[in-house]
């Protein structure tokens, strides 16, 4: 009977425990998401991912772990705690930092009733949340499967936390960089810094995203290795028994100032650079400014497609692009699905927009439909003075459930029930080059600006300004937040000046440093001109591509390789 009574009170303290350690991990998460735009407070993304770092570390390989293995060793395979604590961490990131997708609630106008409105937008949102979270949890299952395989050296020892951190930073990076090849990817840590911290976003320059995201978990990753070498497990001690070796308490405090002194140096130098790169001078030289003109139609999307929403943005868009030419300018800028009917040759002759064209003789980017062999593309179109189409681009990147059903000929009559779209859109290929009498110009629609590599193919390509169309409706403030700061991220990266047309909000004119020159104000229509320059450099991240993962990965096999076949002893207090 004691037993049984120790065995039970055994387990209420490991259950307890354990709801303890998921609920800091997913505050630690919720922390997280807080970084980003539009709250803007980028300086948690420094810390927030440290506490899953010590959990990690020390709470799942030192204490719940252990008890767990203690009470149940022939249990068969199961997932390590830690993965299930990267799990709540991630669903707190991503859960918060997305919940703006509640936004599509209610669906009614489609004829999606109320309750199933509901269950749709919780299943976009806990779909696409688990998505990210998943990334977390594999990173955490890959570092502790590489722990254990390396578990030759002393836990808290200098080099098993260097080699940690350098592991850690290289398979966070490289899950991003696999993420970013599917057809979901937002919420990356390098958006946490964008747009509150300009400087180091320009580390994109040099190496994209991964940059950024590099530098936050590495310093995350130290603060955390710093604290486990401060306060190091007494049971991991018993365990270490390298000539029985201890550490002294000057030793710990070294290792740990070494830690916290490699964090601070880490922080300031990537800091420092990107300084560097965002003091450059925008250097226009003897290249006249390009004059533009933005059309933000503000035409809700419950009405869009419907009689009403047809004859508003004809006559918005109309209108607008007659004032802006009066303006004086080059060209005109519309949202994505400006006029939301496909752009055949009867309606492109009936349109009053299309008759403007042809009367003021002003070029226009026009978001509208095209027909294509295997779908609706959704497309921005180069409308020349005399008329003519002189170029065309067709969203890469369509949004899952919203715009295309994944998995169509498997999956399509269950997801269907849960999807309110009639139709698989047309994807267009990353090959397409955007022509136009100003040069060559990289195109983007809405969800493509989460894609780097949409505009660095583009960037490397010749092109010389961005131009990207969205419609933002019915979502909030938030998410029109959000895409501007992924535009912002886009500019730097490629040193161009770039041009955003919305539907509802954030219009803006953004310079190559990331600077908003020029934003609309949401849910109202409005037009703007302005002037833009045309570039032709080439950053690094241009010319090299996502080069950074790779060598991470190097350099993680070498560090991997050197706790294999270097002696403990050597590496035990090193």
């Amino acid at each position: 009977m004691t037993r049984l009574w120790q065995a039970l009170q055994g387990d209420r303290l490991l259950r307890s425990t354990r709801v303890w350690l998921v609920a800091i991990a997913l505050g630690s998460g919720l922390v997280m998401g807080l970084a980003p735009a539009p709250l803007n407070l980028f300086p948690l993304a420094w810390v927030a991912l440290a506490p899953l770092w010590l959990l990690l570390f020390k709470g799942e390989l030192v204490t719940t772990q252990s008890m767990a293995q203690t009470r149940s060793k022939d249990s068969g395979f199961r997932l390590p705690f830690g993965v299930w604590l990267s799990l709540a961490w991630g669903i707190g990131y991503h859960g918060l930092a997305l919940s703006w997708i509640t936004g599509l609630h209610p669906l009614t106008w489609l004829g999606v009733p109320w309750l199933a409105s509901v269950a749709i937008v919780l299943f976009c949102w806990g779909f696409i949340t688990l998505w990210g979270a998943v990334l977390v949890a594999i990173w955490s299952l890959l570092m502790l499967w590489i722990e254990r395989l390396t578990h030759r050296t002393q836990a808290y020892s200098l080099w098993a936390a260097l080699r940690r951190v350098l592991l850690g930073t290289t398979i966070w990076c490289s899950l991003e960089w696999l993420w970013s090849l599917g057809p979901l990817d937002w919420t990356v840590l390098a958006y946490t810094q964008s747009p509150g911290n300009l400087a180091l976003l320009h580390i994109g320059q040099v190496s994209g995203t991964s940059g950024v995201t590099a530098a936050i978990v590495a310093v995350n990753g130290l603060l955390a290795e710093g604290w486990l070498c401060y306060q190091p497990s007494v049971s991991t001690f018993r365990e270490a028994n390298y000539s029985n070796q201890q550490l002294t308490v000057n030793q710990t405090k070294l290792k740990t100032v070494t830690l916290l002194a490699v964090a601070v140096i880490l922080l300031l130098a990537v800091h420092g650079l990107g300084y560097a790169l965002y003091r450059q001078p925008l250097a226009s030289g003897n290249v006249a400014p390009l004059r533009v003109g933005i059309i933000q139609g503000n035409i809700p999307t419950r009405i869009k497609l419907g009689s009403e929403g047809i004859q508003r943005a004809t006559a918005g868009y109309t209108s607008g692009y007659e004032a802006l030419a009066a303006q004086g300018v080059e060209a005109v800028l519309t949202p994505e699905g400006a006029l939301p009917f496909l752009w055949s040759e009867p309606n492109k002759l009936r349109s009053p927009l299309y008759q403007a064209v042809l009367a003021k003789g002003i070029v226009l980017w026009l978001g509208t439909f095209t027909a294509e062999k295997d779908g609706i593309a959704r497309s921005l179109l180069t409308i020349a003075p005399n008329g003519s189409t002189l170029s065309r681009y067709n969203k890469i990147k369509l949004v899952p459930l919203g715009e295309y059903i994944p998995f169509q000929h498997l999956l399509g009559g269950i997801i269907s029930i849960l999807s309110p779209i009639a139709e698989n859109g047309s994807p267009g290929m990353f090959d397409q080059q955007f022509a136009t009498p100003f040069g060559r110009a990289i195109a983007s629609i809405c969800y493509d600006s989460a894609f780097p590599e949409v505009f660095r193919t583009q960037a490397a390509a010749g092109g010389q300004f961005i131009l990207t169309a969205s419609n933002l409706d019915p979502y909030s403030e938030v998410l029109m937040a959000q895409h501007q700061a992924q535009d912002i991220m886009r500019a730097i990266e490629t040193d161009r000046w770039a041009v955003r047309a919305t539907n509802t909000g954030y219009s803006s004119i953004v310079t190559p440093h990331g600077n908003v020159e020029w934003r609309s104000q949401p849910h109202q229509y409005q037009t703007h001109a302005a002037a833009i320059f045309r570039r032709q450099t080439k950053t690094l991240y241009v010319r090299w591509g996502n080069w950074l993962p790779p060598v991470l990965l190097v350099l993680g096999a070498i560090a991997i390789g050197v706790s294999f076949y270097c002696p403990p002893n050597l590496l035990v207090h090193r």
